[in-house]
């Protein structure tokens, strides 16, 4: 038995689970080891293991915060075997199960699609975060926040209008203000304007 957390940080993109995970590891002190499992996957059978062996191993031995990113490439449902491929992607969700009960680490899986993980995984998890959609109020608070005091900005932006017009995570807002402001640098003067905003969602 290992002393090992696994955790399950389950919503849509843009949603803080990376930052979430991020967080955990600064809190304890360690490395976060961020792990995208759609390029670890391997189309070649047997490769996906020893590229898993070699992300525990290392994280092992920096004592970091393992957090496997969108794990549905691998975390799904397990499926019925119809031809070898999926016999083999079997194999793999089961060394991974297996690995994981014996990771005495901290590890958190990430999936845009909590309702595609399997039960078998779910049963495993020692702590399960829900990171749903903003609601309007709060999608208020991140456009406030996340336009810097320093941008120069046009008095016409109507942060009411795009916090309630436009269902957005936190992550997408960020974008939208990157987006805008790189419009304005295009401009003269360097201003960002609500079009700007407009455009950038």
């Amino acid at each position: 038995n290992s002393d090992g957390i696994a955790s399950l940080f389950a919503g849509p993109p843009g949603t803080g689970k990376t930052m979430a995970s991020a967080l955990v590891a600064r809190e304890l002190g360690r490395e976060l080891f961020r792990v995208d499992l759609a390029t670890v996957v391997s189309k070649y059978i047997g490769e996906t293991e020893k590229n898993l062996e070699k992300v525990f191993s290392a994280a092992h031995r920096s004592n970091a915060v393992l957090f496997f990113d969108e794990a549905d490439a691998l975390f799904g449902k397990r499926t019925e075997v119809k031809d070898a491929h999926d016999r083999y992607a079997n194999v793999e969700t089961g060394y991974l199960l297996q690995r994981i009960e014996t990771f005495d680490g901290i590890v958190i899986l990430a999936t845009n699609f909590k309702k595609n993980v399997d039960e078998a995984f779910m049963r495993r998890m020692a702590v399960v975060v829900d990171f749903p959609m903003p609601e309007a109020a709060e999608r208020r608070r991140l456009w406030v926040s996340l336009l810097p005091d320093t941008m120069p900005r046009t008095g016409d932006i109507d942060v009411d209008f795009l916090a309630t017009r436009f269902e957005l995570s936190g992550g997408h807002i960020k974008n939208a203000i990157q987006t805008a402001a790189m419009l304005a640098a295009e401009e003269r003067p360097q201003s960002v304007r609500f079009v700007h905003l407009l455009l950038g969602v």
